[in-house]
């Protein structure tokens, strides 16, 4: 385990990004990123994936399709972001009957798929990311079954490019392929929320972090708890950062963010909390005290509450499964 160390520097990453900061108590890594090639009339149905799913055109056109939705149509360059809980469709054409596709990678293609006949009229690639629950609280609510990224869009380059090098380190096997998976996911889960952030951040979706991450009215409160989680922070001083009443501001954090602010500073604290016991030995004292408990027993009664387990419990769990997930 790692030598004691206090608590992340909590808004100090890229100028208080409060995204990036949210980023960095999250963990996530890109599963079975795959290359299709298809030509002619040809169709395949996917099962709805269990994780966020981010498709790039490489060549040709593909028309998707998620389980209750209409077709959307993907040029070459265009990308979309599944939020990977429903069944899906990729085809050269609306109409097109349906296949079942092969499991995500076979073992005779690897990561490569082909449909239809011989040929390469269209390319596409796709990856899935698995997010612990910090990561996917930040898109809960956010995330519409398909988010379309156009060629133009800023993002969809930077997708391409990253499940383009995500397939080429599993195809090629090279020497520290792994740890560049390890690095692209988190790069990939980025794009994906500044899509969001661009295209997706509207009233039209529910309440979630992300949106109120997003708000440039609740920034000013949002970064006051972030610097100092273990501030005893009133409802009043976070409104008057916001420059606005208790009641307005109040109910505009609880509408975009679907907590009140005290709430969301209580899940907070917990974040911060389980992401030091799960990677550090820092005592539970320092734990508690950087975190504004005035006790172990408070830090270990509210910790309880959020997560189910104690403090202690908690680490020895970490330590015996690395990928104990976030809760609170």
């Amino acid at each position: 385990m790692a030598a004691p160390r206090s608590l992340p520097a909590s808004g100090t990453t890229l100028g208080g990004d409060l995204v990036a900061e949210t980023l960095e108590l999250a963990t996530s890594r890109c599963a079975l990123p795959r290359c299709l090639t298809a030509a002619g009339a040809w169709a395949l149905a996917f099962p709805a994936p269990g994780r966020l799913t981010v498709q790039a055109v490489l060549r040709g056109t593909v028309w998707l399709t998620v389980d209750g939705g209409q077709p959307v149509r993907l040029d070459a360059g265009e990308a979309a972001v599944l939020a990977g809980d429903r069944p899906y469709t990729l085809a050269s054409g609306p109409e097109v009957p349906t296949a079942d596709a092969p499991p995500p990678v076979d073992a005779t293609a690897g990561p490569f798929l082909h449909a239809g006949a011989e040929g390469r009229d269209a390319v596409t690639l796709d990856g899935r990311l698995e997010l612990d629950p910090a990561a996917e609280e930040l898109l809960t609510g956010a995330l519409p079954p398909v988010l379309r990224l156009g060629a133009t869009t800023a993002e969809a380059p930077a997708v391409r490019w990253l499940l383009a090098q995500a397939l080429g380190e599993l195809s090629t096997d090279r020497p520290g392929a792994s740890f560049a998976l390890g690095h692209l996911a988190p790069l990939l889960l980025v794009q994906v929320l500044r899509a969001l952030l661009a295209h997706g951040g509207t009233d039209e979706h529910p309440a979630g972090l992300l949106r109120a991450l997003a708000d440039e009215r609740l920034a000013p409160a949002l970064r006051l708890m972030h610097a100092d989680p273990a501030r005893p922070w009133t409802l009043a001083e976070l409104a008057r950062a916001a420059t606005m009443s208790r009641t307005s501001f109040a109910q505009r954090f609880k509408d975009l963010a679907g907590v009140p602010p005290l709430a969301y500073l209580r899940r907070l604290r917990m974040r911060l909390a389980q992401h030091t016991l799960r990677r550090t030995d820092t005592p539970l004292s320092t734990v508690a005290a950087s975190l504004g408990y005035g006790s172990d027993s408070a830090f270990s009664t509210a910790f309880k509450r959020a997560t189910g387990l104690s403090p202690r419990h908690y680490r020895e769990a970490a330590r015996s499964a690395p990928d104990l997930p976030a809760q609170g």
